[in-house]
């Protein structure tokens, strides 16, 4: 698979931008700040619905638009797709596959494939579970868009849900047991989609797990060995959803007390983590800061991986990250995206792109408007 055409309109720092893209390696160039990241922000979008450098949507509209629009024509197996996104403020989103509607943006979910590594990704061995938890949910929906469906329906159900938590004490109080058999219901639709996902993730980690090992021994052939394991409150051994479902009424019962007592909900894959380890310890708090990036780079390179042997090439996009790696880990990348069918990077220098790359470079500069500045592309060699 690549992308073939990329259009913007008011996303990000862009008012409009049409880029005609090829296969193998295209690199965006320039200073830090004219707009070359949110290029490949955009088809991060287009792959995942969301941003890896914000939580919402409201940046990623130009300021003083009332939208954003996101166009893109892929090419996979010879045939073309073309995939629309328009990005509102204060409504919902809109998506058409090949200029028909779709009911709803998840349905474009599996039409763009792409793995994004960043510098932002170091907060997946560093960062906070719901890092490694992002990270699962976008790649299993993107191997599996009806799992994008599955975690909203999770969201959902557990907002209405820690809000029934809330008001049931007073509830309570009040000699009100209404609210108490309302929170039963809420606890089977919980554990209902909260099986789902897990058993999603599970399936993803399994897979995921035997490459992320052998991607990390080739970054860093010295360093401990590496694992990833995913760790819930519930018992894990069993994939069978129904199985599972079991396993969190179980703990929901066990737990219900003290969910009353704090106001929120402490059991469900919103809880659960994907502990990464070196060696016998947990990479968070005892990795190195070489070994962060060859962890946070290896989980990267096994999504990748294991899309490629799933038989759709996916892009490969490199934002911004050859400055913050060494010779070694630099040299290992490059090999990985030697074989890619197109790969899209980003950088502040040429002296950042490995030398012996024959790539495509398309430099950023800036020029000033009556309307103030705006971004322009000049493309430099070929």
């Amino acid at each position: 698979m690549y992308v073939r055409h990329l259009s913007l309109r008011d996303f990000r720092s862009w008012d409009q931008v049409d880029l005609e893209l090829t296969p193998g390696p295209t690199v965006f160039v320039g200073s830090n700040g004219f707009g070359k990241t949110n290029l490949v922000e955009a088809l991060w979008y287009c792959a995942s619905l969301g941003s890896h450098r914000v939580a919402t949507d409201a940046p990623l509209i130009r300021a003083g638009a009332g939208r954003a629009i996101i166009s893109t024509i892929v090419v996979s197996e010879g045939r073309e797709l073309a995939v629309d996104i328009e990005i509102a403020a204060g409504r919902a989103n809109k998506a058409r596959l090949n200029k028909s509607p779709v009911r709803s943006t998840r349905e474009i979910l599996g039409a763009v494939r792409a793995v994004l590594f960043a510098p932002e990704d170091l907060a997946l061995v560093r960062g906070d579970p719901s890092e490694r938890r992002r990270f699962l949910d976008e790649l299993a929906s993107i191997r599996r868009p009806r799992i994008a469906g599955v975690r909203a329906d999770y969201d959902k159900v557990l907002r209405q849900r820690t809000a029934l938590l809330k008001s049931a004490t007073a509830a309570r109080l009040r000699g009100d047991r209404g609210a108490m058999d309302t929170l039963d219901v809420w606890d089977g639709h919980l554990a209902t989609h909260g099986a789902q996902l897990i058993a999603a993730r599970l399936e993803l980690v399994n897979q995921l797990a035997p490459e992320v090992e052998k991607a990390y021994q080739d970054l860093a052939p010295h360093s401990r060995p590496a694992a990833i394991v995913y760790r819930s409150a519930v018992p894990t051994a069993n994939l069978d959803p129904e199985t599972l479902e079991q396993e969190l009424l179980t703990e929901l019962g066990r737990h219900r007390q003290a969910e009353l007592d704090r106001g929120m909900c402490l059991v469900g894959p919103h809880r659960d983590d994907l502990e990464l380890r070196l060696g016998d310890q947990p990479a968070k708090g005892f990795a190195s800061h070489g070994e962060s990036w060859s962890m946070a780079l290896a989980l990267r390179l096994a999504a990748y991986g294991l899309l490629r042997s799933e038989g759709s090439e996916p892009v490969l996009i490199l934002d911004d990250v050859f400055a913050e790696l060494d010779t070694s880990r630099r040299r290992a990348l490059t090999s990985v995206a030697a074989d890619a069918e197109q790969v899209l990077v980003t950088a502040a220098v040429d002296d950042d792109i490995p030398t012996e790359w024959r790539d495509r470079r398309i430099g950023i500069s800036v020029c000033e408007r009556e309307s103030g500045r705006a971004s322009k592309i000049a493309e430099v060699t070929t």
